[in-house]
């Protein structure tokens, strides 16, 4: 009996060997899906992107391709047509196949233009905006959080306004006003040299930051609704503008600087304010904001701007054609090194103040992988690849950015009950007066 009490005991232990052998094994099998799946390529995850972008916007907050239809066409939309394909990385029918359902077209003013006609430049280019939404039947106007949700549910693709480059309101808030009123919904308050009232991030200082009519830009700004966009401005005026804004901070394409030391890029502390004030960072895609190396290449980028506008200070074209030839000499990087910076900024400050403002339009160069317009959801599945969530995601594609300009919305609302359109100015001899003067 004994020998065949040892003989059970032997074939029990068996037995829980085998269900324990069973049950690892089975654990093994479970787990090994995340395991391939981390491991997987990002294609894989292309038809889960495109089903997020088909139920929520992705919105990019800056294309530059009004300023390509400038250059190209001398504002004439059949001489180089958006509908059709075009030899630059943005068009309107590579932007229906990447989704976008969300698209703000930059007005850009080059800053040799300051004092020199940028106030009608930038009304001809808002203009040319208009123009090209109102032809075109993928694109719908939008200006407000809410256009923009009803846009995207029709299948097109909803077209807001930004201004790149305070100088082209000419010290005026009643062109600001005026901008406003025919669809800016952001104005970046320096393009690359500072302005008579604001510094740039790549420009001596004249301001310690914003004079005081800067501040009374950002002010106005906050009453009219307009995000105070504070990409290509200094670190003092990043600051300011935290501390004057009733609204959310909001960077329209700028990248993470600890990743790439350029000064365009956002530093740790800025994204600690950017917090605070509930705001967005929409990720810059050109290399040379991407890159580390590249970004030590060009960090003279608009130094060299500033030159070609001395050597030929008659001649702004010339100068626009080099500069674009100058900036797109810059090593491309790659999607990897691209998405890396959204990751930074949510394991710093959290997945709800993050974008995309991609700023294509007029480079030549790119993250390999977002070549073009239509690659959008190349990012939303690097990011999906990654471990990101359905919900995480379709913030960054655009929740975050829709719930800044909700609050930006609501601050003008309150703000109009109470403030009056201010009517400080700067005088031809620059001094800045107001109702008290």
């Amino acid at each position: 009996m004994k020998g065949v009490k040892v003989g059970v005991d032997t074939l029990r232990i068996s037995f829980k060997r085998v269900f324990w052998m069973k049950s690892i094994l089975s654990a093994l099998l479970l787990a090994l899906p995340l395991v391939v799946d981390a491991q997987a390529s990002r294609e894989s995850y292309l038809p889960r992107a495109r089903r997020l972008m088909r139920e929520a916007p992705f919105i990019d907050s800056h294309n530059d391709l009004p300023e390509m239809i400038r250059l190209n066409g001398a504002f004439d939309l059949d001489r180089y047509d958006p509908d059709k394909t075009l030899p630059i990385d943005t068009d309107i029918p590579r932007a229906k196949k990447g989704l976008v359902g969300g698209q703000f077209w930059a007005a850009y003013v080059p800053s040799q233009y300051e004092g020199e006609g940028a106030g009608k430049m930038v009304l001809e280019e808002i203009d040319l905006i208009r123009r090209m939404i109102d032809r075109s039947p993928s694109l719908e106007f939008a200006t407000t959080a809410a256009d923009i949700v009803r846009i995207h549910k029709k299948g097109k693709i909803a077209s807001l306004i930004g201004i790149e480059g305070g100088h082209a309101i000419d010290n005026s808030l009643g062109m600001l006003r005026i901008a406003h009123a025919m669809g800016a919904r952001y104005m970046t308050l320096t393009h690359g040299s500072s302005t008579a009232w604001a510094d740039a991030s790549t420009d001596a200082a004249k301001h310690s930051g914003l004079s005081p009519f800067g501040l009374e830009v950002v002010r106005e700004m906050n009453r009219l609704g307009m995000m105070v966009d504070i990409s290509h401005v200094s670190d003092a005026v990043m600051s300011a503008v935290a501390r004057t804004s009733e609204a959310p901070l909001f960077f329209s394409h700028s990248s993470v600087r600890r990743l790439a030391d350029h000064p365009r890029n956002v530093p740790d502390s800025i994204l600690m304010k950017l917090k605070e004030k509930d705001g967005v960072v929409m990720v810059n895609a050109f290399p040379a904001f991407v890159d580390s190396a590249a970004a030590v290449m060009m960090r003279d980028v608009f130094g060299v701007q500033r030159r070609y506008q001395a050597q030929w200070p008659n001649d702004p074209a010339k100068v626009d054609s080099a500069f674009l030839a100058y900036i797109n000499n810059v090593p491309n990087t790659t999607l990897e090194k691209y998405v890396d910076h959204i990751d930074y900024i949510v394991k710093l400050i959290g997945v709800d103040h993050v974008g995309i403002g991609a700023d294509l339009g007029a480079i030549d160069k790119h993250p390999a992988g977002l070549d073009d317009i239509s690659m959008f959801p190349n990012v939303v599945a690097e990011l999906l690849r990654r471990g990101y969530t359905d919900v995480q995601t379709k913030k960054i594609m655009g929740g975050n950015v829709l719930r800044v300009m909700r609050k930006t919305e609501a601050v003008a609302k309150r703000l109009q009950k109470t403030r009056k359109p201010s009517v400080m100015r700067i005088t031809e001899g620059g001094r800045v007066v107001g109702p008290a003067d």
